[in-house]
């Protein structure tokens, strides 16, 4: 039996990467615990397996009082019992068994802790109110409710594709936690679909989300004769709609990144048609006008439209139609006119009061000239 352990702790380094040492070491300690729970004894004692045979023995430490005062010297004695082969196989095959078993949870970690942030494709296991299990293969995920698209239904067996979020540590193994609202899937769903985004001739440079309903993606092309948006949509829309129908339907606005602010806060806010962006540099605010049949197309169901285009560009967007910008200009004027008239007003009693204390000073001069005459 010595011998045969011996064997299998090398074909388990060899196939499972587990180091001999580590399990001898734990071995040894699940011995010893194994020796005094069975044989009711008080004492300590060590474990020792010699790793070229695989011989078990058993010593009992014995603490005596050394020459110097304050020092103990130990001497061990064997004590191993005759039948402790037994108890060793069996606690053997405990220790390499929980041994295999955190080697494997170890590697699967591994393999996942550095896939945070890929697309992945799984099998609906288990949904219900509080969570939803998604079969990758090696692991099955979790698919949490604020991860979960609103409106979505999950059926057992479905296969559905997810981005990974997370990845913990768990005493049970990893927990992988994946998304179906993350912006990144959108990132990764037009990766898989348009080559040019896969080859770096097209670039995503922004994506704003509100998932299940509405999505804006900005994209700019590395070279002069490719259409970044054209490459997105793909002939007839083909690529765009593999998309749109993996997000069970939800809306996806491509627009043209441009480093001109004005242009880039134009585009972002398409469908709709903009006349004119007024921008704060130092603020990152701008004012966008608007003909007033577009006004709520720009503004989108419930300021959807406008919030996307806000968090597309990274800037505050206040939207006016050309009416309204053009009577708050006028009001604008007004409150400057009416400033300015209060101005030259309020100059024209300044220069008053002192033409008067002028008068009055030179009056009293001329009196006091007088009276000394």
């Amino acid at each position: 039996m010595n011998k045969k352990l011996i064997a299998a702790l090398t074909e388990l380094e060899r196939e499972k990467g587990i180091k001999m040492d580590t399990i001898i070491e734990a071995l040894e300690v699940a011995l010893a615990s194994a020796y005094t729970r069975n044989y009711q004894v008080e004492y300590e004692c060590r474990i020792d397996i010699d790793t070229s045979t695989g011989e078990i023995k058993v010593f009992k430490i014995i603490s005596e009082e050394g020459e110097e005062e304050d020092q103990e010297k130990k001497t061990e004695i064997e004590v191993t019992p005759d039948n402790f082969g037994r108890i060793a196989a069996q606690t053997a095959k405990q220790v390499i068994r929980q041994r295999i078993m955190e080697a494997e949870r170890e590697i699967m970690y591994d393999d996942f802790k550095d896939r945070v942030g890929d697309l992945v494709t799984g099998i609906i296991q288990q949904s219900d109110s509080r969570f939803t299990l998604v079969d990758l293969g090696k692991v099955e995920a979790l698919l949490p409710p604020y991860e979960q698209v609103h409106g979505e239904r999950y059926r057992h067996g479905e296969r559905v594709k997810c981005y990974i979020s997370d990845v913990k540590k768990t005493s049970k193994g990893p927990q992988v936690i994946v998304s179906r609202t993350h912006t990144g899937l959108i990132r990764r769903l037009f990766e898989l679909e348009v080559p040019e985004i896969n080859e770096g001739i097209v670039e995503i440079v922004s994506i704003a989300r509100e998932a299940g309903y509405r999505a804006k993606i900005s994209v700019k092309s590395n070279e002069k004769n490719v259409d970044p948006i054209g490459a997105c949509v793909g002939p007839k829309g083909s690529r765009v709609r593999m998309i749109v129908d993996e997000l069970g339907g939800e809306k996806i606005d491509i627009v043209e990144y441009s480093e001109d602010m004005v242009s880039y806060i134009k585009n972002s806010l398409s469908p709709a048609r903009v006349n004119k962006v007024l921008i704060d540099d130092e603020n990152n605010f701008a004012l966008v006008v608007v003909s007033s049949d577009q006004l709520s197309l720009a503004i989108g169901r419930e300021g959807q439209n406008a919030r996307l285009a806000a968090r597309l560009t990274g800037w505050k967007i206040d939207i006016k139609s050309d009416k309204q910008f053009e009577e708050e200009l006028s009001e604008a004027r007004e409150e400057r006119v009416m400033s300015n008239e209060e101005e030259d007003i309020n100059e024209e009693i300044k220069i008053e009061k002192k033409e008067v204390e002028e008068n009055k000073k030179s009056v009293e001069k001329e009196s006091e000239e007088n009276g000394e005459s």
